[in-house]
């Protein structure tokens, strides 16, 4: 075949190579454009790549003969927007990951398996002209027909599972399309983008108060690109900022991307949007099947949808015409992506509104300490909200000294009384306990025989209710031991309380009242969530108990108490950023207490009562606390003031993991010594085991490099990724590069 330059693509393919390869496009193919998928050969395996470039300038070292032809164009035009290349390179140089893992992680699951990015054909019955005309008293002896034509007499179409829901069958479906009274077609498309002011719903508008205001204008204020921080007190009406600056950006006839940490705050949030808005609203989120996420993806590409809802990976979702991005809650650790690709969805978020030229708004009322940073140099605007929405008020704070005291499943008898008072009263009251499961530990009270997961370095958690033990790290689990397996005692006991040992011990204090647990365990169910958080909004439970999934953004105007359990290891952890993280968990969970009219308290359990970040934050709340710690980072040399990248490193053997230190040790040497100053310090930490040394069969070691300079750092990463990748120990174990770590276990 003869080949110009012409016929020549740079493809990128999702492998953990980070270049691009050269394929040949057959005379037989259709050139594709720049943006398209295209299925290639790649070894043994046929992947779906996307063309990155029009080979124009041929390297004379590549044999153009022996570069393979790629099998077929998937798109007739780019699948993402022109901007996309450039945030997904850019994330690429950033993250150090492959350019086409980025591309294939960004697509939903059917596009990556060679789907076409067609809408599916959406087909519904209408009436026909012969059946408008046909009296319906001519059909007095079918009598199920004649309710259908009668039906569809008063509606004119409906789609083809309305029909069933309304009980007519298959058989007088079809029996009305051969009398040619009703018949398929399909529905037309609507209009791209086609929405604007009046598609606000002005009824369920709430007045703002003077902060809300100021913060609303300043949004507004320019529809191109700024980064603002919403910083607001718990329930001091963020959601409102937010749906009133979306107004805007739908009265233009532009899109809005809302991003949120969890699936459990996204039925709250869908309804509070779906009631301001009369316009399409997308959902995105993992809870989705591979068909619905395809289908919202496709609707915000094509300018159906005005607002996309959605989890950390909706950020990759495109828009025919952005105009504003959202991220609720930016501090949260869910829009950090813990595996394979390690991206940060805020900081993406970041990049995307300034490569689209759109405002970004984050909001929080613990922002993470990098967007405090940035916001104090200026590169983000602050808004600030301190007083509650409403006539809330901020909620008492309490802390009760556990040490000596005979507890109950975790609770002290000054809590159980405390929570006897507030459910008296008629209110509702919630329990956290960041820890599922009956128990986190199961040993014989004869031998001491602890259950140990054979795979990782954690104990078992005891699950009571269904009779198993289960490591909640690989997902290992066992049937209940009646003996000890080491002295085949049967005193084996648990230790410990998980929120369903909670769950039991409150129904058997409290059986007056309902209680409701909500925990990754009891929300397994489709809809379960969204059962649960209808039933607590309508009063039918009066004790909410649950983990984080509970604490988080969720509006519950009757709840009076908060009670936090069990959040001491906490205060001595070995991780640099254990103060922050429980400084924000302990504030949002706060934050349900005392919402609407009603005067909210918050108790915490400790033995630490005098311990001064707890001290801190109950006398003069988060920014007083994050002043002082950020006082100790920067003495520190830690994020926000230095930056990092923590080298992880995998393997099931042992002695591969020692032969690799070895070379990390040789090779980071020289490159330290060549890259580093006195101006301009790297520094190296490790190699070292990690926290959690053995997960899931494998044996893992990390080790640490920090700079003073983001570039640096950059700059050094590359050189080793290059230097590693040439040595055989690379090879027989699993490494990565996880750029601003925020867990380092």
């Amino acid at each position: 075949m003869q080949v110009t330059h012409k016929t020549l693509l740079e493809v990128a393919v999702p492998t953990p190579l980070t270049r691009p390869f050269n394929y040949q496009c057959p005379l037989d193919i259709d050139l594709p454009v720049v943006g398209a998928r295209v299925t290639v050969p790649f070894g043994a395996r046929e992947l779906t790549g996307m063309v990155t470039a029009l080979v124009s300038e041929i390297d004379e070292s590549i044999n153009i003969d022996k570069l393979k032809p790629i099998i077929a164009v998937l798109d007739n035009e780019p699948l993402q927007p022109p901007s996309f290349h450039k945030l997904l390179t850019w994330a690429s140089n950033y993250y150090h990951y492959s350019l086409g893992e980025i591309y294939n992680q960004s697509w939903p699951a059917l596009l990556r398996k060679g789907e076409l990015a067609n809408l599916q054909t959406v087909m519904h019955w209408c009436i026909t002209d012969i059946g408008k005309e046909t009296p319906v008293d001519d059909l007095k002896r079918a009598k199920k027909q004649q309710q259908l034509l009668e039906h569809m007499q008063a509606h004119q179409h409906q789609f083809a599972q309305q029909l069933k829901y309304e009980g007519f069958s298959s058989a007088t479906i079809k029996a009305c399309v051969e009398k040619q009274y009703i018949e398929q077609r399909p529905l037309p498309q609507p209009t791209p983008c086609y929405w604007n002011e009046s598609h606000i719903n002005e009824s369920d508008k709430l007045v703002l108060n003077p902060e809300q205001a100021i913060a609303v204008a300043a949004i507004n204020n320019s529809p191109t690109y700024k980064t603002s921080l919403l910083l607001g007190v718990t329930g001091s009406g963020k959601t409102e900022v937010y749906l009133q600056a979306i107004e805007q950006v739908i009265s233009r006839g532009h899109q809005a991307l809302v991003m949120v940490p969890e699936i459990g705050l996204t039925p709250q949030t869908l309804q509070r949007f779906q009631s301001r808005f009369n316009v399409p609203i997308v959902f995105l989120h993992s809870g989705l099947n591979d068909k619905e996420r395809l289908e919202g993806w496709l609707k915000a590409k094509m300018g159906l949808a005005a607002i996309v809802i959605g989890t950390r990976s909706a950020i990759f979702t495109p828009l025919l015409k952005p105009g504003m991005i959202i991220v609720d809650e930016e501090h949260d650790g869910s829009f950090k992506q813990q595996d394979t690709f390690r991206y940060n969805a805020r900081d993406l978020a970041v990049v995307r509104a300034n490569t689209e030229n759109i405002p970004l708004v984050m909001g929080s009322a613990t922002p993470s300490f990098e967007t405090l940073h940035n916001a104090q140099l200026g590169k983000y605007q602050q808004l600030t909200l301190t007083k509650r929405a409403g006539n809330a008020n901020q909620a008492s704070h309490q802390l009760i000294d556990i040490k000596g005291l005979q507890l109950q499943s975790g609770m002290s008898p000054q809590l159980i009384e405390l929570l006897r008072h507030h459910l008296n009263q008629g209110n509702q009251v919630m329990i956290f306990l960041n820890r599922r499961g009956y128990a986190p530990a199961l040993l014989c009270h004869e031998c001491g025989w602890l259950g140990k997961c054979q795979r990782c370095d954690a104990n078992y958690t005891v699950h009571q209710r269904y009779q198993y033990v289960q490591c909640h790290h690989c997902g290992d689990q066992h049937a209940i031991p009646y003996q000890c397996p080491g002295c085949s005692s049967t005193q084996l006991a648990t230790a410990g309380v998980g929120t369903e040992q909670l769950e039991q011990a409150i129904n058997e204090i409290f059986p007056e009242f309902n209680s409701v647990r909500i925990d990754r365990d009891s929300t397994r169910r489709k809809g379960s969530l969204d059962d649960s958080l209808k039933g607590i909004a309508n009063n039918d439970y009066q004790i909410l108990i649950g983990t984080q999934m509970l604490a988080k953004g969720h509006h519950f105007p009757d709840v009076t108490l908060v009670a936090i359990l069990d959040v001491d290891s906490a205060l001595f952890s070995g991780d640099f950023r254990a103060s922050e993280k429980l400084a924000q968990l302990y504030l949002q969970v706060s934050g349900r207490a005392g919402r609407a009219s009603k005067p909210g308290q918050v108790v915490l359990q400790t033995h630490h009562p005098e311990h001064a970040l707890l001290q801190l934050l109950n006398n003069k709340g988060y920014m007083a606390f994050s002043e002082v710690a950020m006082k100790e980072r920067r003495v520190a040399q830690l994020p926000p003031y230095w930056h990092m990248a923590l080298l992880r490193i995998e393997s099931h053997d042992g002695d591969c993991i020692t032969a690799f230190n070895q070379t990390i040790q040789t090779v980071c040497h020289p490159l330290l010594q060549q890259l580093g100053s006195k101006e301009y310090p790297l520094r190296q930490i490790g190699p070292m085991p990690s926290p959690m040394e053995r997960r899931a069969g494998r044996y893992r070691w990390q080790v640490i490099f920090e700079a003073s300079t983001r570039s640096r750092l950059h700059t050094f990463i590359d050189a080793l990724q290059t230097e590693l990748q040439r040595h055989k120990s690379a090879k027989k174990v699993r490494w990565s590069i996880d750029v601003d770590p925020i867990d380092m276990v």
